[in-house]
């Protein structure tokens, strides 16, 4: 039989790149944007993607908190805070889907920031600048 422990600690390992890494990749571990070493790519790209990171993980820390009131409240069992649980989940469950919009547009950005760079590479070493 297999440890079910063992299992959750490497499903919540999270692979956080180094500044020297070359290559971005997908859950799939797919390259779809390459970095030739010694390049940083484009610094505002860069910040648009770190700002709507923080973005995403202010709403999911807020998530977080949410699912702890109303954990709490319906441990509670007191019909006051049972009554604000509705409203509780009515704002967890919009925050689902601002986080689901945001991270299309995260896709998209990067889809569109390493086709851009792709393109303007090959243009580059063809020489057609």
């Amino acid at each position: 039989m297999e440890d079910s422990s063992n299992h959750r600690r490497h499903k919540s390992h999270r692979h956080r790149p180094s500044t020297t890494t070359t290559t971005v990749s997908t859950t799939t571990g797919e390259s779809d944007c390459e970095v030739e070493e010694g390049e940083e790519g484009d610094p505002e790209v860069w910040a648009n993607m770190n700002r709507s990171f923080r973005q995403v993980q202010s709403v999911l820390d807020r998530n977080r908190a949410l699912i702890q009131q109303v954990n709490e409240n319906h441990q509670s069992r007191i019909p006051d805070k049972m009554v604000k649980n509705v409203s509780l989940i009515q704002e967890l469950n919009g925050n689902i889907s601002k986080v689901v919009s945001m991270y299309s547009d995260l896709n998209s950005n990067f889809t569109n920031a390493c086709q851009h760079r792709s393109k303007n590479g090959n243009s580059l070493r063809r020489g057609d600048n």
